[in-house]
Formats: C-alpha cells, structure tokens, sequence
C-alpha cells in the first residue's frame, strides 16, 4: 500500500544554497499523509465531520543525502496501522533511483471539543487502518533531552499567514523558528543527516514563541520551542547535521 507523488522542486523551496527548505519538506509529508488519507477514507473530509483531526506527533528523519539540487523529488509514503493510541506513517525521499532519505511519522486523532485522544482504530473502523506491527526495518525515535544550557535564543510572533485549517500554527513553522536563531554561516555551510522532531503543544494566532538552542557539540544541536507567555514546551528538536560543501 504505498503511495507516491512526483514533485519538481521549486526555487522558492529552496535555500541559496539549493538546498530543499526543510519547512518545504514538512509542508510536502503533510500534503502526502493528507492526501494519501483522503484516497483510503479516514483523511479531512471523513473525520471532520464526525469532529476529529490528525495531529503529527512525532518524526524522526534519516538522510543518506540531503536533497541539494534536487529538482525531481519522488516521495513514496505507506500508513502502518495503528495501537491503541496512535497511528504510524512511513515515507521515503527519491531522485530517480535513488534513496535520499528514510522518515518515520506518528499521529493522534484527537477530539476538536475536548482536546482528548481518540483510539483511531475503534473510531476510524477502516481496513486501512489495522494494527501496527513493528519491522527490522523501521527508524528508531530518539529521546530528545533538555537543554543544560542555551547558547541563542530568539523570539517570534504567529502571523495568521502562520495558522492552519485546524487554527493554530501549523507543524511547517516550527522547524522555521526551531532553525532561525542559527547563524547564516551555519546554515549556509551544513545541511541534515539526522532529525527529530516531537510536537507537544499547538499555539495560535497572536501568541508569541521562544526558540531556544544548545550546541551539543559542533554539529549537534537541540532546540526547543515554548510558548514566551506560559512557558510551555511546544516542540522539541534535534538535528545532527554534515557539511554542505
């Protein structure tokens, strides 16, 4: 059951560097899921109007060759079932025969009004949806740690233009605040092998963020998104990056 779609990659997706934007990247995994949902029954459409929706828990994503100068970009994606409390989501990166990247995704299906995770095989009922079982294959989920100390900081406020159809900002932006407070020299000079990403709170319109970010070493960094008001941890993660030459 893998489903695939062929993009050509734009210059506005792409740093000057060439390299695909990684906000671009998570735009394009959750247009995929969102599609690839809608064919086989449980996407927007279905669970909206019995008042649920998909939120993104968690990725890890592992790069055998960052996509720079990739211009056909094919992204093949498989649902894996679910447990009793979340549903799993594979992808691959190609250009042409070639494998740049292997992700791992897991999401919740959540109840509008009362905020609460729903079982999504119970409430999908849907031969798409069976349950997960693990392969040697699969990514493993790396536990994000807290910061012991921060080495640069900055502050963002959501823009509308930020916010997504379920009203609050949506998952594209956090890797954008995640990643800005990094010098342009930095980012002009390495480009992803490895990246998690966990997604613990939404924030909406109006509401400010921190981006917090400690050096681990010199090509490991862990960054935290918090809510600046209450202080809230609303996403973390970490990137280990190669030189981009």
């Amino acid at each position: 059951m893998i489903f695939e779609d062929n993009l050509k990659i734009k210059y506005s997706e792409m740093d000057y560097k060439l390299a695909l934007k990684p906000s671009a990247l998570l735009n394009f995994l959750q247009d995929l899921a969102s599609e690839n949902a809608e064919q086989l029954g449980f996407g927007y459409s279905y669970i909206r109007n019995r008042n649920l929706m998909w939120f993104i828990i968690k990725y890890r994503m592992e790069f055998t060759d960052y996509p720079v100068s990739v211009y056909d970009l094919t992204i093949k994606t498989e649902p894996r079932g679910c447990n009793k409390l979340f549903a799993f989501r594979d992808f691959w990166l190609y250009e042409g025969d070639k494998m740049l990247a292997q992700i791992a995704s897991t999401w919740s299906l959540v109840d509008i009004n009362s905020k609460s995770i729903v079982p999504p095989q119970s409430a999908l009922n849907n031969e798409y949806m069976p349950a997960f079982e693990k392969r040697e294959s699969d990514l493993n989920y790396k536990k994000i740690r807290p910061l012991e100390k921060i080495d640069i900081s900055k502050t963002f406020e959501i823009r509308y233009d930020d916010i997504d159809v379920n009203c609050h900002a949506n998952n594209g932006n956090y890797i954008i605040w995640a990643f800005e407070p990094l010098s342009f020299e930095f980012k002009s000079s390495h480009k992803l092998k490895i990246l998690d990403i966990q997604f613990k709170k939404e924030i909406k319109f109006g509401q400010k963020v921190l981006s917090e970010i400690e050096f681990k070493d010199k090509k490991t960094t862990v960054h935290v998104i918090k809510n600046s008001d209450t202080g809230e941890d609303l996403c973390l993660v970490e990137a280990v990056w190669t030189e981009n030459k």
